[in-house]
């Protein structure tokens, strides 16, 4: 167990942000899920701008790498352009 008073506040801190940053990429995932079953090309097109800049906050914040990101930005769009 950590001894000093800023060790143990970074623990607790570390321990949200890990919270909250796999709420945040479990939500894109989904979000990515959902676009991929989308059959329609109207809500795929309105999908994909609110997905896209969920990949890239979690580029930005370092919880994705963003090469992934730019991957699985490339990709779903081809999907959407793809649709009929």
């Amino acid at each position: 167990m950590a001894n000093h008073k800023s060790a143990i506040k970074r623990i607790r801190a570390n321990a949200a942000k890990r919270l909250r940053n796999r709420y945040q990429a479990k939500t894109t995932r989904n979000a990515i899920k959902k676009l991929r079953s989308t059959t329609s090309k109207e809500e795929a097109v309105s999908l994909l701008p609110k997905v896209i800049s969920m990949l890239d906050r979690l580029a930005k914040k370092n919880v994705i790498h963003k090469n992934k990101a730019s991957n699985n930005k490339s990709k779903l769009t081809r999907f959407v352009n793809g649709l009929s």
